[in-house]
């Protein structure tokens, strides 16, 4: 392979290891990168034998007369007296742990909780609640001092105009007149709570349908009958937990195809008996938007309202529906257009355009106050951010720019971060070193039931193993709080889209694979429901990312070796 060949299959991050490595300017395109290394490069497998040969041989030498035992002696000699020729006596790191303050993470957290909805509590993404939420960060970071600011971006996004109501009623049959639940006089009336009961799913359309249309509720079972499916075109279906059915976006599709008039699906299968002793509590999930547009003609159905409800209720839907109860369905949803989310920033110029980026989402599921997800991990972002500015402070500008983010429409399709990478594409290609993501990084306050573990991991072994070192470290020196909690460390293959690192990693321009580190946490049974709220927070163990992530972030922004 020749040299150039050999720097062309390199990835950027890779080409500017080696030219930081020689001192040598490490901003511009590939093909420039490539080109300024071009004459340090004869192959890839010569370099380091070459470097060898230079630094232990005095005099010329020929090579076509070294046998093969001399030469193998030659290289031992290489190893023993120049062993940093193999990594063996290169300086070591020096990570200086950075400090970490719980409470003022509870502050973060409860400030942010605090601008939910008046009534559902959620800071869904778009909504008044989302955007003063961005509002507060930004405030935030600027006190710190870093330069903010505010992008917005129209994505695809539904707003929901008022509460829901869901309610079934059996009829009287009046002495003169027919079936009726209209009038109300001895009917049986069953009306279900928002938000416990039941709750919206991502893109459900509006509705308002009467008891007086008399609306069948139709049992498709688990969603795998066809005929079933076929039978319910008019009226409103109620899937039984769906687990055979690709997700929401599955069962929308069909409800499309087969023109139901509204949608439930039953929760049997997520949190039963974890928060509530008999019940399994309804969550919120979202759709793939393109996929669903893809099979609806372009579209997402305007007129189809899609729940989810608890176990106990789809139950009790079920056996209303079998007394010959009807339907009452209002959703008022406005689906079809587009709604500006926030991405706010703040970012500390270093002595380089090479880039880190620190971030995790703001916006939560519109029901609850998302306390865990992912208030957890914004105010972690906003401590990490709090504490390297007092290291600027101290230590003075940095090797790399370090930007502080934090993402609207997670929840809804990772629309934030995603517009986020479109339009700011060609810089993060060229100078992107890491993101950094931050997303439900927490324990349960309840840990001694739930587990106490938390997962580290990166496309990155060089980025992984030395969190790795670092998490060595703090076990050693902060072993009070490090020994609480369990760290699993992975290398991966093929990293997961399931948060906001997925755009940072899999949607840079021009094939570039950005590296990222991501922090999973644990004991989170509240996950999109109502009931994921202040009472379950863990200050404590935000810290443990933090401070792992952030003593990397110190030594890669203010390196020190041994």
């Amino acid at each position: 392979m020749s040299g150039v060949d050999s720097l062309d299959s390199m990835t950027v991050n890779q080409l500017k290891d080696e030219l930081g490595s020689r001192g040598l300017a490490k901003s511009g395109k590939k093909a420039e990168l490539v080109e300024r290394l071009h004459p340090y490069f004869t192959s890839k497998e010569d370099i380091i034998l070459t470097s060898a040969w230079k630094r232990t041989v005095v005099g010329p030498l020929n090579l076509a007369q070294v046998t093969g035992s001399i030469f193998v002696a030659t290289l031992l000699l290489v190893v023993v007296f120049n062993p940093s020729l193999i990594g063996l006596g290169e300086d070591e790191p020096v990570y200086e742990p950075i400090d970490f303050d719980a409470s003022q993470v509870r502050w973060y957290a409860e400030e942010l909780v605090a601008l939910g909805h008046p009534e559902w509590e959620g800071r869904m993404s778009g909504s008044p609640e989302e955007a003063a939420a961005a509002e507060m960060i930004l405030d935030n970071l600027t006190e710190m001092g870093y330069s903010p600011q505010l992008n917005t971006y129209p994505v695809p996004m539904f707003a929901i105009n008022s509460i829901p109501e869901i309610a079934m009623c059996i009829p009287t049959i009046g002495f003169l007149t027919g079936p009726s639940c209209d009038s109300g006089f001895g009917a049986q009336i069953t009306t279900f709570e928002h938000r416990s009961d039941y709750v919206i799913q991502g893109y459900s359309g509006s509705a308002d349908i009467q008891f007086g249309q008399n609306m069948e509720l139709i049992d498709l079972e688990d969603g795998t009958d066809d005929s079933l499916w076929s039978s319910a075109s008019g009226k409103v279906g109620i899937i039984r937990g769906g687990g055979n059915i690709d997700g929401n976006t599955g069962m929308y599709i069909k409800a499309a195809e087969n023109t139901l008039a509204g949608l439930f699906r039953i929760n049997n299968q997520t949190n039963c008996g974890q928060i509530e002793a008999d019940d399994c509590v309804p969550i919120f999930k979202s759709i793939r938007v393109d996929e669903m547009k893809a099979a609806n003609s372009g579209s997402i159905p305007e007129n189809i309202p899609f729940f989810a409800v608890s176990n106990q209720t789809g139950k009790e839907m079920l056996e209303l529906a079998e007394q010959g109860a009807v339907l009452r369905l209002f959703s008022d949803i406005d689906n079809a257009g587009e709604i500006a989310v926030s991405v706010p920033c703040g970012t500390m110029y270093g002595k380089s355009e090479d880039l880190i980026i620190v971030g995790a989402h703001h916006d939560t599921v519109y029901h609850a106050q998302g306390a865990v997800d992912d208030t957890s991990g914004t105010a972690s972002v906003l401590e990490m951010a709090r504490q390297i500015a007092i290291i600027a402070n101290e230590s003075g500008t940095p090797e790399y720019t370090i930007r502080f983010c934090t993402w609207g429409g997670e929840e809804e399709g990772l629309w934030g971060s995603k517009a986020y990478v479109n339009a700011n594409g060609n810089e993060l290609a060229r100078n992107l070193r890491l993101y950094i993501n931050l997303d439900m990084n927490h324990v349960d306050i309840d840990m001694a039931n739930r587990g106490n573990s938390l997962r580290f991991f990166s496309n990155s072994a060089k980025d992984i193993n030395h969190v790795s070192d670092i998490i060595d470290l703090l076990n050693d020196e902060q072993s009070s709080v490090f020994s609480k909690y369990s760290v699993t460390l992975t290398k991966e293959t093929t990293m997961p889209y399931n948060s906001d690192h997925g755009p940072f990693v899999y949607d840079l321009p021009d094939g570039v694979e950005g590296n990222a580190l991501v922090c999973y946490g644990s004991g989170s049974w509240e996950y999109h429901t109502y009931k994921d709220d202040m009472s379950r927070f863990n200050e404590e163990s935000l810290g443990i990312s933090v401070i792992a992530y952030g003593t990397y972030l110190r030594y890669l922004a203010w390196p020190v070796e041994a």
